[in-house]
């Protein structure tokens, strides 16, 4: 009995799977995302929210004083892979406000959006990582107390 054409068939589907996986662009799987906030009301800093998401998942947070009926704020990040950027949906609601955009960014780009009616009304400042980046291991540590202290002196 001659199996080389059953080989073969099984050797090519195998090739299409491979092609079909690595042919995916990575930012289109569910690739994991930190995002770093900034929310101001009238200039004023009301929330800094910092979040770990993925791409293609809808990342919804809210902060509420406990057993008050409206949270101080509610938000919701709709992150989608596109090639090397990522397109994003951001809903924000306060107890007085609403803003949403849609805006696309690269990795470790931070953009400051108004959402207000008037600049400086509403407005966030965003930043978008990849977690499994260099940038992002290097951002966690520089946020990391190890304890030691250094200083840095400039001279003229």
């Amino acid at each position: 009995m001659n199996h080389t054409p059953l080989f073969l068939k099984w050797a090519a589907g195998l090739v299409l799977v491979v092609l079909a996986f690595v042919g995916t662009p990575a930012l289109a799987r569910n690739e994991p995302l930190y995002f770093a906030l900034e929310v101001r009301r009238d200039g004023r800093l009301i929330a800094q929210p910092k979040l770990l998401g993925e791409s293609g998942r809808i990342l919804r947070a809210e902060r509420r004083i406990p057993g008050a009926l409206v949270p101080d704020y509610s938000l919701v990040l709709t992150p989608k892979g596109e090639g090397n950027s990522f397109r994003l949906e951001l809903d924000l609601t306060l107890p007085e406000a609403h803003g949403h955009s849609e805006l696309a960014l690269l990795h470790g780009q931070e953009r400051k959006l108004q959402l207000g009616r008037v600049p400086g009304e509403l407005e966030v400042s965003l930043l978008l990582m990849k977690v499994d980046s260099p940038e992002f291991r290097a951002l966690m540590d520089l946020g990391e107390d190890n304890g030691t202290v250094t200083s840095a002196s400039c001279s003229m």
